[in-house]
């Protein structure tokens, strides 16, 4: 195995080369959990290179070709390896095809947990992040290598699909019936998901169309969760900019699932958050704000998780001042004082893999935010944010980007403040409210 591109995620993804497409022709039995694919992968080589590794997770390969030749391969855990005739130079474009089959599992490790394609009662959620995509498609699996999409997945008719991007066709055939997606947008390998169930689909028009797919019986509990999402895409987009994609769909599944999951102008919910409680209207709200945050702009390197996680927090916090709940001041408040009772040894801008999810990196990210926008004001500090969203759409950004941006975006000098709340492990002060 390859030591890989990131640290954080070890044996996963290359440098030497980028996919710019990926194409997917994809079936699957649900009652065998057996997938059949083909994976078409348009490339260019960023170095010259005399070896292409795939990352693809305990699938069978029986055949590769390299812009439609047999290509030598070697089939290794958790990654494919293919040895191209004559090195590949840089700036060169090629075409790689992996034909594959399995019974598709999740990959699991001890300290990023388990990620990727997962059996539900009746159907399937693919969550991928961080590590989850080899599970069914082989790929460059590092997030800083973001392309476009078509996803085709052939499943027994009764069963909805959803996938990345938008429908472009569905045709039944005798028995089973084909799927297409397109994602236009370029998407990190993690954002790529298909979901499977025995769904059906509620729409509410709009600037922004949202999509609702769940089963039949949990129509009647939509509402209770979901009810307000509308105001927040407004709301969100009042603030951050306008949504960067087609249209939101959420997912919810027959079965419970312990937390949310976001993928590219999706997120899939368990039956048991369709409830009012904060705790899940809360995750409506993070769950929505990824869009902007995590999804339209992806972090290059793992290490800086807390532009997503700590900017839909603060999404969270955001939501409860607009809707009529506490404030952010007040929320920020509370879990300040929360995390100055709990250990002191995290960074927030590199907090290592093992805590790359824990909920400090969430609560502190929020709070450095709140912080900024104490220190600037409300006008400069969504004027910040709204600009920084249209400066990295559908791109990759880092913390050094995001402290130089706010500090040319307001004119401050922010060196002091965000080095403290970045860089340092010991909890900072909340600046004192204007």
């Amino acid at each position: 195995m390859t030591s890989g591109a990131d640290p954080y995620v070890p044996g996963h993804g290359a440098l030497d080369y980028d996919v710019t497409h990926y194409d997917l022709n994809l079936a699957y039995d649900v009652e065998t959990n057996r997938l059949e694919g083909t994976a078409r992968l348009e490339c260019v080589a960023r170095e010259e290179t005399g070896e292409i590794t795939l990352d693809l997770h305990l699938l069978d390969v029986s055949k590769v070709t390299l812009d439609g030749r047999a290509v030598r391969y070697r089939d290794r855990r958790g990654s494919l390896l293919l040895r191209p005739a004559a090195p590949v130079p840089v700036g060169e474009e090629f075409t790689v095809t992996v034909r594959y089959a399995g019974h598709p599992t999740p990959l699991k490790t001890r300290s990023l947990g388990t990620a990727g394609w997962e059996e539900l009662t009746d159907g399937v959620i693919v969550a991928g992040q961080p590590h989850g995509a080899p599970s069914w498609f082989p790929c460059n699996d590092r997030p800083s290598d973001k392309a476009t999409y078509r996803i085709s997945l052939t499943v027994a008719s009764g069963y909805h699909v959803v996938a990345n991007g938008r429908l472009t066709s569905s045709r039944r055939h005798a028995s089973s019936t084909t799927w297409v997606y397109e994602q236009d947008e370029p998407m990190a390998t993690y954002l790529a998901t298909v979901h499977v169930g025995r769904y059906v689909v509620r729409t509410e028009d709009g600037d922004v169309p949202i999509h609702a797919v769940l089963p039949r019986r949990l129509l009647g509990r939509y509402d209770a969760a979901f009810g307000r999402q509308r105001e927040m895409v407004d709301t969100f987009t009042r603030l951050f900019g306008p949504y960067p994609f087609e249209a939101y769909t959420v997912v919810v599944t027959d079965d419970d699932l312990e937390i949310p999951l976001e993928a590219q102008g999706l997120s899939a919910f368990g039956a048991n958050l369709l409830t009012s409680d904060w705790d899940s209207v809360r995750l409506v709200a993070h769950e929505l704000s990824h869009q902007w945050f995590g999804n339209s702009l992806t972090l290059g390197r793992w290490q800086d998780i807390w532009l997503h996680e700590g900017f839909a927090c603060y999404a969270e916090w955001i939501w409860s001042e607009e809707s009529g709940g506490p404030t952010a001041h007040r929320r920020a408040r509370e879990h300040h004082a929360r995390l100055r009772d709990l250990d002191q040894d995290l960074v927030l801008a590199d907090p290592g893999p093992a805590l790359m999810f824990d909920d400090r990196v969430y609560k502190r990210g929020a709070l450095t935010l709140h912080a900024l926008r104490l220190t600037v004001g409300d006008a400069a500090f969504f004027d910040l944010l709204r600009g920084w969203t249209a400066k990295h759409a559908h791109g990759t950004v880092n913390t050094g980007a995001f402290v130089e941006f706010a500090e040319l975006s307001t004119g401050c000098d922010l060196t002091a403040l965000l080095d403290a709340w970045l860089h340092r492990e010991a909890l900072p002060d909340l600046p004192a409210a204007r």
